[in-house]
């Protein structure tokens, strides 16, 4: 069976029935501490620096970076639904941290606003126009000051096609079942996704692809955007779960400067 997936799915998915589903990695905040650990060791942040987590959602990693102390921090997402989540996490906790809606591609912020740019999460290969990628990358260079660093971490795709499973479930409490059906079609893993309610039948029957990047065709995208300095780290051990856990099992992170 083919999975059939909508080009503009990501506009939709990323809502409160997504934080539901998705909650063991996205809420565990034991998991985004060891993230920031790895990411912070590759690319360190400072409290003079100015750091834009792009495609950050409800801004897990930046709410954590807030906490140890850093500098001036925004989120942009395309999600007004996690932006909002994001948002009254950071009231509550007193963490200054600005959410901004928008479009990746092309964003309402300056140029050389940001010291370091941060694109966690797997939050590229979403669009299905082959171009999108390297416009988020070009849009991040011109975001960034000259001597600015860049980190992108995403789902590694050499190992996605090794040890996909082509179904999985998990169960969320007493009442709400999560089940992915999975195939890898060309350069991109497809997806149905089937939420369940014990007690009220089906919460959601979607569809979404990601493209998939092996670490020579992300530094190569990275490069083709005016990056330089380019590293790629493909072993992040403590990150790995012997949960099934999809395309966030195995992770691909690369950081890149902007030429000064």
């Amino acid at each position: 069976m083919t999975i059939a997936v909508e080009p503009d799915w990501w506009k939709t998915l990323f809502d409160d029935i997504y934080l539901v589903t998705d909650a063991r990695t996205v809420r565990d905040d034991a998991r985004t501490r060891r993230e920031i650990d790895l990411f912070s060791r590759l690319v360190p942040v400072e409290a003079v620096h100015r750091v834009l987590d792009l495609c950050g959602g409800h801004g897990r990693h930046t709410l954590e970076l807030k906490r140890r102390g850093c500098g001036p921090c925004t989120v942009l997402d395309y999600s007004r639904v996690l932006l909002a989540e994001g948002h009254q996490t950071a009231t509550e906790e007193n963490l200054p941290v600005a959410f901004i809606q928008g479009d990746a591609r092309f964003t309402p912020l300056a140029s050389g606003a940001f010291d370091i740019v941060l694109i966690l999460g797997n939050s590229l290969g979403y669009l299905a126009d082959e171009d999108a990628d390297l416009h988020i990358l070009q849009e991040s260079r011109r975001l960034l000051a000259p001597g600015g660093r860049l980190l992108v971490d995403v789902m590694n795709g050499a190992a996605v096609r090794q040890n996909l499973a082509p179904n999985a479930w998990h169960e969320i409490g007493p009442d709400v079942v999560v089940c992915r059906q999975r195939e890898i079609r060309g350069n991109r893993v497809c997806a149905r996704e089937l939420v369940i309610s014990k007690a009220r039948g089906t919460i959601r029957d979607e569809t979404y692809g990601i493209r998939l990047y092996e670490p020579r065709q992300l530094s190569d995208l990275v490069h083709r955007a005016g990056f330089a300095d380019i590293r790629i780290t493909t072993d992040q051990s403590d990150l790995h779960s012997r949960e099934d856990r999809g395309c966030m099992n195995h992770r691909l992170v690369v950081d890149a400067r902007k030429p000064a």
